[in-house]
């Protein structure tokens, strides 16, 4: 086909739109345009697409119609599930009559993502103290973790892929890490009698193919940070939910010493090292746990003496056994390179850690934690991923990065500072030059919502009970008829309103956490009495559209806890700065969470319905007109009788509808 006859973005764009039963939108073709444009130049793009945008499509199309290979990065297993099994395919084929080719595509994880064949049949390095029995021996096992374990031997015979989320229901982490490998475990296919039909590499295999390939968060994060690739080499990038790419790639870049962790070290390496090597390890093992009973949470600004011995101690016994493994062969170990490989990786990540925390970055930030199950923890994590993201993301292709939440009170240069990109239109050598583009949403918003802040009550406290809160959030349920969502800044919040109103509320009250979240949301959409509350995975994981969901409420301002050890170092930092810590930081974390929380009362054109926020600084503090100006725009009002009269209204045509 030549250049003048090839078809137009927005026929592409009409023809996929049709194949997956939508309906074209303003806001997509805008959308669709400018990721052409930016793709075309080589620019980096950041694009606001509010719910119901259809903003899977306003990327694809322009991606595949430019014939690069694509990367599209998401951070929900959903995202990807929708992308892979039901976007790519119907696009494609719509697109294939009018571009005369057919894009390949393919879904990329972690080697840990994957099942491990050799792990499944050869069994996983066992340490005596785990006391696990080889289940695959047990004609009935009765454990849940021996039945697992059966299930994961049959479903390996069927699936394609070996990827972990295709078996449904799933398995606990505890059994699917007896079949799976991270890659520092992993023998490599050369070496590995199963290679041949690895389901890891053979995905590795189909991303190489493929001219779009999808990925998450972490890989995208462990392709930048480690320097070694795990992604095929791409032309255009493009980040799906980035509003939570700076938090995934905090996580990966974060490490951890727990004593459990470097127990399992010392006896892995036992088993392949002389005496001497193992007990220097063993003893800085027992230094550190006996550390780790006395430590009390919180930021470590300077590293305690006992602390930095001991460490330096576990990093250079560490070291010796890295040595040590590689030097030696022992035969009479069963299944010998399996067995090294796992204990070189635990002994590399407990030397990796160490080391990162004795040298002491002033871009680190250590702390504890203590876990009332697990005990003692002991973290480090970078002060700021900005740099990294602006280096290692930013420099070598075209990155498209879209949310329905990129804007924080009003422009896209929050988001953009904690990816590393200077302002809108400030140019610098080594500044990457970008633009923003909100396209808008097809909903309503000052017609189908009302945000209502509830001024009249106390201001929150760090600790105790709010009964004005409840009184008030027990008035708002009874006015909508149930159909509530509430959103809580912290697990015991929510269940001290869920106990507190059960007793109160003739209607079924859910609680994250007594269901897993799938059958919670599940439940609360078919019923229209029923509320759910809990806290942050519900902020941003919940899609009930109609009248089932009608009421979205807000116990306070999500601000970070202010004893949060990352939280609270970025904070000061941006302040050392010369900048404002508190609008920088805890502001933009809440902005976030309220603009996320707030976009799940209108999921479709028909709903209507309140976001109610029970914390009267949304109103009265100077910092609420940024919080605000970053949630959708509803119609305001901290009129509480006004409030009533419109969820009973809904409350009333919901039912009239329902028959």
């Amino acid at each position: 086909m030549t250049p003048s006859s090839s078809p137009s973005l927005a026929d592409l764009l009409h023809a996929a739109v049709s194949a997956v039963g939508g309906t074209e939108r303003p806001g997509q073709a805008a959308m669709a345009a400018s990721v052409a444009e930016a793709i075309a130049d080589g620019s980096h793009l950041l694009v606001q697409a509010g719910t119901g945008t259809g903003k899977s499509l306003g990327y694809l199309v322009p991606a595949l119609a430019h014939g690069e290979r694509v990367v599209v990065a998401t951070a929900t297993l959903a995202l990807q599930r929708q992308l892979v099994e039901r976007d790519l395919p119907r696009t494609v084929e719509a697109l294939h009559p009018l571009m005369r080719r057919r894009p390949e595509f393919a879904m990329l994880k972690g080697r840990s993502n994957y099942l491990c064949l050799h792990r499944l049949h050869e069994g996983a390095p066992q340490d005596e103290e785990d006391g696990l029995f080889d289940v695959f021996e047990s004609a009935a096992p009765t454990s849940k973790l021996g039945k697992d374990l059966l299930r994961l031997r049959d479903w390996a015979d069927e699936t394609e892929t070996g990827d972990r989320d295709g078996l449904t229901p799933g398995v606990s982490d505890r059994a699917w890490s007896q079949v799976s490998v991270t890659s520092r475990e992993c023998l490599g296919a050369s070496k590995c009698a199963y290679g041949a039909e690895c389901f890891a590499e053979a995905a590795r295999e189909r991303a190489k193919l493929a001219d779009v390939v999808v990925t998450n968060h972490a890989l995208l994060a462990i392709d930048a940070i480690e320097g070694a690739p795990v992604l095929p080499g791409h032309e255009v990038l493009i980040v799906d939910e980035a509003h939570e790419l700076v938090s995934r790639v905090t996580g990966v870049a974060t490490g951890e010493l727990t004593p459990g962790q470097v127990n399992r070290a010392v006896r892995r390496a036992a088993k392949l090292v002389d005496e001497k090597a193992a007990d220097a390890l063993q003893t800085a093992s027992e230094s550190f746990e006996r550390l780790m009973e006395l430590a009390l949470p919180g930021r470590l600004e300077q590293l305690p003496e006992d602390l930095a011995h001991c460490l330096m101690a576990l990093r250079d016994a560490a070291r010796t056994v890295i040595t040590a493994i590689g030097n030696t062969r022992d035969k009479s170990v069963q299944d010998e390179d399996a067995v090294r490989k796992q204990a070189l990786g635990a002994v590399e990540n407990v030397h990796a850690v160490a080391e990162r925390i004795v040298q002491g970055s002033e871009y680190d930030v250590v702390w504890y934690e203590r876990h009332d199950r697990f005990g003692a923890s002991l973290h480090v994590a970078p002060l700021s991923v900005s740099g990294l993201l602006r280096e290692k993301l930013f420099s070598e292709r075209s990155v498209i990065l879209t949310s329905a939440t990129l804007k924080l009170g009003g422009d896209f240069n929050g988001v953009g500072a904690s990816l590393g990109l200077a302002p809108e239109g400030v140019e610098g050598e080594d500044l990457p030059q970008w633009k923003g583009v909100d396209v808008g949403s097809p909903f309503d918003y000052p017609k189908q919502g009302i945000l209502y802040v509830a001024r009249h009550l106390s201001q929150p406290g760090r600790e105790g009970s709010r009964t004005d809160m409840l009184d008030e959030l027990a008035e708002l349920i009874e006015a909508a008829g149930g159909r509530t969502l509430g959103l809580f800044s912290s697990m015991r919040a929510a269940q001290a309103a869920a106990e507190a109103l059960r007793g109160r509320l003739d209607m079924p009250i859910l609680l994250q956490g007594e269901e897993t979240l799938g059958e919670l949301i599940r439940t609360f959409a078919g019923d229209a009495r029923t509320c759910l509350f809990g806290t942050l995975s519900l902020w941003q994981g919940v899609d009930v559209p109609g009248a089932n969901c009608q009421l979205v409420v807000m116990d306070r301002v999500p601000f970070p806890r202010p004893d949060d050890p990352l939280m609270s170092a970025r904070q000061r930092a941006v302040e050392e700065a010369g900048g404002n810590g508190f609008m920088a930081v805890a502001a933009t974390h809440a902005a976030l969470l309220m603009a996320q929380g707030a976009g799940r009362l209108v999921r479709a054109a028909g709903d209507r319905g309140v976001v109610a926020v029970l914390d009267p600084r949304l109103a009265t503090a100077r910092y609420g007109s940024f919080l605000r100006a970053s949630m959708p725009d509803f119609w305001y009002t901290t009129d509480r009788n006004q409030v009533r009269r419109s969820l009973a209204a809904i409350d009333a045509a919901a039912k009239a509808a329902e028959g």
